[in-house]
């Protein structure tokens, strides 16, 4: 099989799992939004999770891998397979001793760690709530951690299906906890003090972060992990260089989440309307279901395949791997962040608008969801370009790049806030976050044609020419259909899922419609695509099921 087709393969089967999980997501945040709307409350059950979400989002989709797994290929490729297996359980323990530290400071010191939201000043709610509610979630990362180690062991070996369907059990967590809290003699076994929605929902993210780790357990049994401690290993030289590739690895393939957790401090700003943090925070997980489903999918996908393809000397190929992986998720990408723009109001409303999350709570919403949409083909960009530092060993270089970013967001986060907090309002921290994440692509895109040559832009400017004219054309179509369709004045939930449904066909038809007639090449690689994660029937060895 050529190396297009075992990306794509593989990248459907991640794709499929994930898109489930997104949708399940949703689900989760739709009863979280139920419950408790953008109250004070939801403000401060999204503090308490932001840090531990944080390191889980920079951890399963990618850090941990980029820095392991290159390791892991040479140990399995040079050496004997027990071994291999020997520095990945050092690494292992090692990894799960400094979690067990991070999280037993996280309770002791939760109020300072909810504190740091408060440096601008906030008066929008009392956070005790979120100090008690940080206690229960922080020990979570130590099952995040351990969870995303196991899924970049389980990749080495070209297996994605079961490390992406952790998400599912972590989601199918929170909405059964939601569920219980409306089931009284559930409810009467906990203390009364536990005895309100924003608690039970914090316990079930614990217990949906535990079962992310132990659904990946049997599998690397299957394949030669043992889960016995081994002798003290911090003088062992693979686990050495595993920690000097981690520490940069893990800020450069998260700036993105850094930016989500710098945005919400300047979300807490005394400036700000109340409900700005939960608005952010579910404008984000709109944006996942694009980002997550395909970008992140085909990032997680290629790391392996370009470690190899370095390893071999095959620098050329991996360049051409970065392209097709580009223009794929591009063809993706792009029309997605028209349409969140065009039809952000009407996608809000019918995912959200439901008991304590009111009209105004969707116009908060659909105003940050506007300026993260503008952004969403430089985050999926930087997802693709990232692998190609790592296959090198090379952490350092994404990470100071990382850094400038953060520094731009950081800079036009302030300036927005009191310059043009009266254009921007809530989305000002968002539209600082897409200027950096294209900022960011930029930097890396021309250090890395410095160092290894050209990358094939015009072979690339192209297909994303012909893109961009399908794009426009999807956008009159949304336009037109949002302006004649009449959507603001219907009431009726039915209704309304009905014509955004419509709204959404016709705009993706104009779309592939003008790509067809363009000869667009990338349209036949997504339909490829769409038949091979309806064929979820590939060998276990290549895709994990």
């Amino acid at each position: 099989m050529t190396v297009k087709g075992q990306i794509l393969r593989s990248a459907s089967v991640i794709a499929t799992i994930t898109l489930i999980s997104r949708v399940l997501g949703y689900l989760r945040d739709q009863r979280i939004a139920l419950l408790l709307g953008t109250s004070p409350a939801a403000d401060s059950l999204i503090l308490a999770f932001r840090i531990p979400s944080l390191i889980r989002r920079m951890t399963a989709e990618g850090s941990l891998g980029a820095s392991f797994i290159p390791l892991f290929s040479k140990y399995l490729r040079d050496r004997p397979r027990e071994q291999a297996w020997d520095f990945a359980r050092r690494v292992f323990w090692d990894t799960a001793i400094l979690l067990a530290i991070l999280a037993l400071l996280g309770i002791v010191c939760s109020r300072q760690v909810i504190g740091i939201y408060t440096l601008f000043g906030s008066k929008q709610a009392h956070w005790g709530l979120a100090i008690s509610l940080n206690r229960i979630i922080f020990p979570s990362i130590f099952f995040m951690g351990l969870a995303a180690l196991a899924a970049a062991m389980l990749n080495s070996f070209h297996v994605f299906g079961i490390p992406a369907a952790g998400s599912i059990f972590f989601n199918l967590s929170i909405i059964a906890f939601s569920l219980a809290f409306l089931y009284r003699p559930i409810m009467g076994l906990l203390p009364e003090s536990a005895k309100n929605p924003a608690t039970v929902l914090a316990i079930g993210i614990l217990v949906g972060t535990f079962f992310q780790f132990v659904i990946q357990a049997p599998s690397l049994l299957r394949r030669g992990m043992k889960f016995l401690p081994p002798m003290v290993s911090v003088q062992d030289e693979g686990v050495r260089q595993f920690g000097r590739l981690m520490g940069p690895s893990f800020f450069g393939m998260g700036v993105y989440q850094i930016n989500l957790f710098v945005d919400t401090i300047f979300a807490t700003s005394s400036r700000m309307p109340s409900g700005s943090v939960t608005s952010l925070y579910v404008a984000d997980r709109v944006m996942q279901l694009v980002l997550g489903s395909y970008a992140v999918a085909v990032s997680t996908v290629i790391l392996p395949t370009m470690s190899q393809q370095l390893a071999a000397g095959e620098l050329e190929e991996m360049k051409r791997t970065f392209g097709f992986a580009l223009r794929i998720v591009s063809f993706i990408t792009i029309p997605a962040a028209v349409g969140l723009i065009l039809l952000r109001r009407p996608i809000v409303q019918v995912l959200f608008q439901h008991g304590r999350f009111a009209a105004e709570s969707t116009l908060l919403t659909a105003n940050a969801l506007l300026f993260y949409a503008v952004g969403l083909p430089a985050f999926a960009a930087i997802k693709l370009i990232s692998p190609m530092y790592y296959s090198a060993n090379d952490t350092a270089t994404p990470a100071r790049i990382g850094a400038y970013a953060l520094a731009c967001n950081v800079v036009l986060n302030a300036a927005f806030l009191l310059l043009a907090f009266r254009y921007l309002s809530n989305g000002s921290p968002a539209l600082a976050s897409s200027l950096a994440a294209y900022f960011n692509f930029v930097l890396l895109f021309i250090f890395f044609r410095r160092r290894y040559g050209g990358l094939g832009t015009r072979a690339l400017a192209v297909p994303i020419g012909k893109m961009a004219v399908c794009a426009a054309a999807m956008a009159m179509m949304s336009y037109a259909a949002l302006r004649f369709s009449g959507f603001e004045g219907i009431r009726h939930l039915a209704l309304q899922v009905g014509l955004l449904t419509a709204m959404l066909a016709l705009s993706v038809g104009v779309y592939f419609g003008v790509a067809w007639i363009l000869r667009c090449e990338e349209l036949a690689e997504f339909r490829m695509l769409l038949r091979r994660a309806e064929r979820v029937r590939a060998p276990a060895a290549e895709v994990g099921l």
